[in-house]
């Protein structure tokens, strides 16, 4: 079915139907974007899809709206919005659409509804409250976006059409973006399980290229590893892994003499030419070249096991 029209209501707008017209703009270019609350518009037809109005939820008959009673809820009881409606039912074509590789689209849909998708529902339901945000609760996306609305002694008739408009190229750039950030971390997966593999035993994992690359290695279960080398735009990075998604604590730190040096002060500190960089807080460090970059990693790698070994042999001690 490729509808004339896209449907959702008039007045003041939220992120749940903008979102929506995201997708479906995406999807059916040509239809013409009605914002009407009128029956002749909000009523199902052959010719349209309509949602966040209408006050029924019928896949079948193109209708999407969340607002009257028995209205629609995920499998573990939580409400959608139109959003959330739209995404389940047009979300895999927005994604093929955008030429997404066919076998990461159900990865990728799951991904954007959960992180993206499930949020926009739940505030737009008030089952969740950006108060919750604390301080950054007026920064959320819903809010953001709301305060694109005409303010409320705008005279014009036409500013919520225009304002809503303008939101949408708005909403549009951080679905199109976020979706392409989620596909980008699918293709660093690959990548970085191919380097633990070819990395084996060896607790320095060498990247080609700067990317995601701790969900892998948890993936992996590659326990061993504890710091990672890749090049940058000019140099080469020497990072810490974190040990949890929370939190700053890594798997070993760099060398505490190497805090908060840099050029000739970091040479003269590691003894490796060619040291350029280390962060005061020990998780990541530089080089001009990939050969000081894998001579820091060593070092580092040297002490680190040492600190570990000296650990347990306290420990050991106290036991005994």
């Amino acid at each position: 079915m490729i509808p004339d029209f896209l449907v959702t209501h008039s007045g003041g707008f939220h992120a749940d139907e903008l979102l929506s017209s995201v997708i479906l703009t995406r999807l059916f270019p040509r239809a013409r974007l009605i914002r009407s609350r009128e029956r002749e518009w909000t009523s199902p037809a052959q010719d349209r899809i309509v949602y966040d109005v209408g006050g029924v939820y019928d896949a079948a008959a193109h209708i999407f709206d969340h607002h009257q009673r028995g209205a629609p809820l995920r499998d573990d009881g939580q409400p959608y919005s139109s959003f959330g409606l739209i995404w389940k039912h047009y979300g895999h074509d927005y994604l093929v659409a955008s030429g997404l590789p066919r076998e990461d689209i159900e990865a990728i849909h799951g991904s954007f509804d959960a992180g993206f998708v499930l949020p926009i529902d739940l505030v737009d339901n008030g089952a969740l409250s950006p108060a919750t945000a604390g301080p950054l609760a007026g920064l959320t996306l819903p809010a953001l976006l709301e305060t694109l609305k005409p303010v409320f002694d705008e005279p014009d008739v036409e500013a919520d059409d225009r304002a809503f408009h303008a939101a949408l190229a708005v909403a549009r750039c951080f679905v199109e973006a976020k979706i392409a950030q989620i596909a980008a971390k699918s293709r660093a997966e690959k990548l970085v399980l191919q380097a633990i593999l070819n990395t084996g035993e060896g607790r320095v994992l060498e990247l080609p290229i700067g990317m995601p690359f701790r969900p892998a290695v948890v993936k992996s279960g590659a326990d061993h590893l504890l710091f990672v080398v890749h090049p940058r735009e000019k140099d080469w990075c020497l990072t810490g892994i974190r040990r949890a998604d929370e939190g700053f604590e890594l798997r070993a730190d760099l060398p505490a003499a190497w805090a908060g040096l840099t050029g000739d002060d970091l040479e003269a500190a590691c003894g490796i030419a060619g040291a350029s960089f280390c962060h005061n807080g020990r998780f990541i460090a530089a080089a001009r070249t990939r050969d000081a970059a894998l001579a820091m990693a060593e070092l580092a790698l040297r002490e680190a096991l040492s600190d570990q070994q000296t650990s347990m042999d306290k420990e050991d001690l106290v036991e005994t």
